[in-house]
């Protein structure tokens, strides 16, 4: 059996930016909306400012201790260093078999998300997983609200949590060759 992927990554510049809105507003949290007034992007919001509910799932936790390639020994200790990222449990049903990619784009973002004011804008990108890479999840199922109240933490990635571009962890496939 394969090791399960991680559920999410971030680019270099979308943790740059974390580290940057980290030192104006302290540890972070993230939360991918479901739609309405945002339009489906991950909200980034103080640790604590925005209530996860007992059946949310943790998408993952961006360590923003890392370089672009390096593979975490130990999930961070410090909540500055740590930025959980949430999905509620019905969008996750949707989006599990995809790998969420978090980037960032010019633009202002939501004004509930702590980077409206800095011109940029966080953006939620995916990557269907493999065969092969489903198979592996389905023995790692991810952790609820609840169950990260109580002390439950998601697995040590072993691969890298942190790409250079969005493109990365998401190729764009080549356009058709003409013939």
């Amino acid at each position: 059996m394969s090791v399960a992927p991680p559920r999410l990554v971030a680019t270099a510049e979308a943790a740059a930016l974390l580290r940057r809105l980290r030192e104006v507003h302290g540890a972070l949290m993230m939360h991918q909306s479901g739609g309405c007034c945002d339009g489906s992007s991950p909200m980034c919001y103080p640790l604590g400012e925005f209530i996860v509910g007992d059946r949310d799932i943790l998408l993952g936790i961006i360590d923003l201790r890392l370089a672009v390639g390096e593979v975490p020994s130990t999930l961070p200790s410090d909540d500055r260093d740590a930025v959980p990222v949430w999905i509620s449990g019905t969008q996750f049903q949707a989006w599990k078999h995809t790998q969420l990619v978090i980037d960032v784009v010019p633009g202002r973002g939501s004004g509930f998300s702590v980077e409206a004011p800095e011109g940029w804008r966080f953006l939620s990108r995916a990557r269907a997983f493999t065969a092969a890479e489903n198979e592996a999840l389905e023995s790692a199922p991810p952790v609820l609200g609840t169950d990260f109240a109580d002390g439950a933490r998601p697995p040590i990635p072993d691969a890298a949590q942190v790409v250079a571009q969005a493109a990365d962890a998401c190729p764009v496939p080549a356009p058709p060759s003409a013939g």
